[in-house]
C-alpha cells in the first residue's frame, strides 16, 4: 500500500525529467542552427587576418577569447560604420556585405573559439 502512494510522484519525476531532457536538447539544436556557417564564414572572410584560431595580431586584434555579444556589437557598428579604430575602413569593407544571420553566425563561431 506504501508504494501507491509513491506511484504518483514517480510519475510525475520521470515526466519531468522527459520534459527537461526534450528541453535542453531542442535548445542544443536551436543554438547549433543559429551558428550554422560560422566557420566557414570565419574562414573566408576573417581567417586571413585574424588567423584560423582568432590569435593573429600582426596586422590586426585577435578576436579568440571574444563573447559573442561583443562581437556582434562590433560587426554591427562596423557595418553601421559608426565603430572602429585604424582598420575601420577595412572592416567597414567586410562587414557590409554581411547579413544580421551571417553575423550571429560569424558571432557564434567567434565565441568558441
Amino acid at each position: 500500500m506504501n508504494a501507491k502512494r509513491h506511484l504518483p510522484t514517480l510519475a510525475a519525476t520521470v515526466i519531468l525529467t522527459g520534459v527537461l531532457l526534450t528541453t535542453v536538447a531542442l535548445a542544443t539544436v536551436a543554438l547549433a542552427a543559429s551558428h550554422e556557417g560560422g566557420k566557414e564564414l570565419y574562414t573566408a572572410k576573417c581567417a586571413s587576418c585574424h588567423g584560423a584560431d582568432g590569435t593573429k595580431a600582426l596586422m590586426s586584434k585577435p578576436v579568440k577569447g571574444l563573447k559573442a555579444e561583443a562581437f556582434t556589437k562590433m560587426m554591427q557598428g562596423y557595418k553601421a560604420k559608426t565603430y572602429g579604430g585604424t582598420k575601420k575602413a577595412t572592416m567597414e569593407k567586410v562587414a557590409e556585405p554581411l547579413s544580421d544571420a551571417d553575423i550571429k553566425a560569424l558571432a557564434g563561431h567567434v565565441g568558441t573559439l
